[in-house]
């Protein structure tokens, strides 16, 4: 087989697996997730997969990475520079719930229950702050820090190191907010107390773009 070929076959037997692996996340759950039976599903004996994943906790990380990079993507391609600062801030918020909602699984295994035994390495990191990074480049752009004040020095010097410093505590809130509100919705929390669930998401997230000091408006 010519070399172009055998790297085409590779990369769609690695996508073979990544999608029958993301099939059974959405069955079965991530713990119960297994090289054995992906391979089986995808027509290969479970030696051979071991050729394209070499472990479980492998296959856990490609789909986290996935899964961050997806999220991110929305999150990017949903601010619009040309509007305003609250439009975009809101436009994010919408983006990364529309994508829990058409993705719960992968949701889960991100933002939900860790794995029993799976520690995610390093290299999950940059994928992991993409929606991080937009929320944060609309505060750099429009955000007032002197309306900002009252937080404890409590996080990280390095963490947000874009954003003055008054304004990196209420930032790293405005994150939690967003994905523990998502995951709420998502995951039934929030049933028989709010009754208007995109109203009070778009609340949330007004009070997230003040609490960061945006100015109010559109």
């Amino acid at each position: 087989m010519p070399p172009g070929a055998r790297a085409r076959a590779r990369a769609e037997t690695s996508r073979a697996i990544l999608d029958e692996a993301r099939r059974q996340l959405a069955r079965e759950g991530a713990a119960a997730l297994s090289l054995r039976s992906v391979a089986r599903e995808v027509g290969m004996v479970s030696s051979a997969v071991y050729r394209y994943v070499a472990s479980r906790d492998e296959l856990l990380t490609r789909l986290i990475v996935e899964a961050y990079d997806a999220i991110g993507e929305a999150a990017e391609g949903a601010r619009d520079d040309g509007a305003g600062p609250r439009a975009q801030w809101r436009a994010v918020w919408r983006a990364v719930r529309a994508w829990a909602h058409e993705h719960p699984a992968e949701y889960g295994l991100i933002y939900g229950t860790p794995v029993p035994g799976y520690a995610a390495p390093t290299e999950t990191i940059p994928a992991a702050g993409r929606v991080g990074v937009v929320l944060a480049g609309i505060v750099v752009a429009h955000g007032d820090p002197g309306a900002v004040g009252g937080w404890p020095s409590v996080v990280r010097d390095d963490v947000l190191p874009e954003l003055a410093r008054p304004v990196v505590v209420p930032a790293v809130v405005a994150w939690t907010q967003l994905f523990g509100t998502v995951g709420f919705e998502l995951f039934g929390q929030y049933e028989n107390v709010v009754t208007d669930r995109d109203a009070y998401f778009d609340a949330v997230a007004d009070a997230a773009a003040t609490s960061v000091g945006l100015p109010a408006g559109r």
